[in-house]
């Protein structure tokens, strides 16, 4: 799946980081960043609601193809800042975390690529 799919499905924006060319791999939904730093996958897609740099920051440490802040949070224009320079797809998302789960769940089930 895409970013920019991603974003659709989100009904999302694309605020910060760059191009949503890219496509994501696991899916991992997590405000502690310490427990996204175990992760083990390629080119995750962050979902959270920790509206913070180091949001991003944790993300491009573990090698995430793409950051979503839900509930429509406000993002601090140093979150932005640092998705920019670190070319990490930043998106804001209305949702909450649990309805972005579900629907990314029924879209990857829907195109056959599992859960």
């Amino acid at each position: 799946m895409k970013i920019s799919e991603v974003i659709k499905i989100l009904d999302g924006k694309l605020v910060a980081g760059g191009s949503a060319d890219g496509k994501i791999g696991e899916i991992v939904a997590n405000d502690l960043m310490s427990d996204v730093l175990l992760t083990d996958s390629e080119n995750i897609l962050l979902l959270t609601s920790l509206a913070s740099d180091q949001a991003v920051r944790t993300a491009n440490i573990v090698g995430a193809a793409a950051v979503v802040v839900h509930n429509a949070k406000p993002l601090p224009a140093t979150m932005c800042q640092v998705a920019d320079s670190l070319g990490m797809p930043l998106i804001s998302s209305p949702l909450a975390k649990y309805d972005a789960c579900v629907r990314l769940y029924l879209a990857r089930k829907a195109e056959g690529t599992g859960a």
